[in-house]
């Protein structure tokens, strides 16, 4: 295969990486995330449960899905994914609410399928891409490619935001049944099922991109190679190349501890928008926000990357994020959503740089078992962080007058976000002066 063959398949390639990026993350329940459990019928403790289910779905089967795309084909796995996340929509859009016990249950499974999707994604779609640049002599472009994604996920987020806000709302969508002479009677039972129902027309068009991608041409899978041996000797020496390439190892502790903190309180940030007197129908607007920002942090983050050092990249990331966890716990009206911004920002430069310095420093053959250890790390740092948050509310909860006030809990529990930052940001650091991680030269990068 020729060059400009190879260079057209990757630019294809990149082309659908983003499309699936794009799809496969633009969730229209997102603005309402928190709100939508608790609406079915669940507590807060369950959401949170429920979220450590779906962590926990992607430890245990991230490491195993990175290998086997390694072994068998980064677009398999695509493949497989696209397919789970179909099947955990419909599951969900058409969950009874007749019955708590088995809503649960029912939720518990969907959680379980979109960890499942999430694994065999993770890792396995950066290595396509990366691969496919790669073979081209096109990797130079990696940077690019990753603000591309970014700019369309933000603006992809923006519509879905905006519109799971919207419709998710009966008020506002009883009024537009009204001055569309649509003669219907909406209420929240029936309005919460409708974020869900179009995300499983997304999750249709994600599994057809994944089926139009091409295997990256270096990929030739052997015999030995699709046996369940195979994949945890390439787990293991991938592993053991971690642990011996600090660089590797500190990005990895880093992305988790930052990740985790962040990404446990974004996904109740509905519940704290309510609580900073925004109006339900107001969420998806302030995820369109978010999703605009996103765009102009992507080309910092970007700049970041090429500019300063990996440990200059951590420390200017950490201190927006303990700024953003300290305004949070005032709850400032209105403007208390600045923080939020924060917040997604410090997340998006988190992704951005960790992607960039993985791809950088693994082999081609081992990629994505490498980019599957991160997703690991990342999944570890949130499962933990959710049983610790369940753990201290049900803690608050021992308080009378606590009990039963869900906004009260949630406030409460909002003041230990800043002192357990703090705490693991610090670790980190005594981790990174000890280790004395630098990045690995390329001759490193082979396990």
């Amino acid at each position: 295969m020729d060059d400009e063959q190879l260079a057209g398949i990757a630019r294809r390639n990149i082309r659908l990486f983003i499309a699936f990026r794009v799809f496969f993350n633009a969730r229209f329940y997102y603005p309402v995330f928190a709100v939508i459990y608790l609406d079915f019928g669940m507590t807060l403790e369950q959401f949170a449960i429920l979220n450590t289910i779906w962590a926990a779905t992607i430890i245990i089967a991230e490491v195993p899905s990175g290998a086997l795309s390694d072994l068998i084909g980064r677009k398999k796995l695509l493949v497989t994914a696209g397919a789970l996340m179909v099947a955990e929509m419909i599951l969900w859009a058409f969950a009874p609410t007749s019955d708590l016990n088995l809503l649960f249950w029912i939720l518990a499974l969907n959680r379980v399928l979109s960890g499942l999707a999430e694994a065999a994604a993770s890792g396995s779609d950066e290595a396509l891409a990366y691969d496919s640049l790669d073979d081209a002599g096109m990797k130079d472009e990696w940077a690019k490619t990753l603000q591309s994604v970014t700019r369309w996920q933000s603006v992809a987020f923006m519509f879905a935001l905006i519109t799971g806000g919207i419709i998710y709302d009966p008020n506002v969508m009883q009024k537009t049944c009204n001055a569309l002479g649509i003669n219907v009677s909406l209420t929240q039972e029936d309005t919460m099922r409708w974020p869900i129902m179009l995300n499983l027309v997304t999750a249709v068009i994600t599994f057809t991109a994944v089926c139009l991608m091409t295997e990256p041409g270096h990929h030739k899978p052997q015999s030995e190679t699709l046996t369940i041996g195979a994949a945890f000797r390439q787990t293991w020496r991938v592993g053991k190349w971690i642990w011996a390439t600090p660089f590797a190892l500190i990005v990895m502790l880093a992305a988790a501890t930052l990740d985790s903190a962040i990404r446990m309180f974004i996904t109740m940030n509905s519940q704290y928008y309510r609580l900073i007197e925004y109006p339900a129908v107001a969420f998806g607007f302030i995820g369109a926000v978010i999703a605009l920002q996103n765009i102009f942090v992507a080309s910092w983050a970007r700049k970041m990357t090429e500019k300063f050092t990996p440990h200059r990249n951590f420390l200017i990331i950490a201190t927006i994020v303990m700024t953003a966890f300290i305004g949070i716990r005032f709850f400032i009206p209105y403007v208390g959503v600045i923080f939020t911004l924060m917040l997604f920002a410090g997340i998006v430069m988190t992704g951005f740089c960790t992607s960039y310095y993985l791809n950088q420093s693994a082999d081609q053959s081992t990629r994505a078992t490498v980019l599957s250890f991160k997703g690991l790390a990342l999944n570890l740092g949130y499962g933990a962080i959710g049983l610790l948050y369940a753990g201290l509310v049900n803690h608050l909860r021992t308080n009378p007058e606590l009990a039963a006030d869900n906004d009260g809990v949630f406030q409460s529990a909002a003041q230990w976000f800043p002192l357990w930052f703090g705490v693991t940001i610090a670790l980190v650091l005594m981790a990174q002066w000890k280790l004395r991680a630098a990045p690995p030269s390329p001759s490193d990068a082979q396990p």
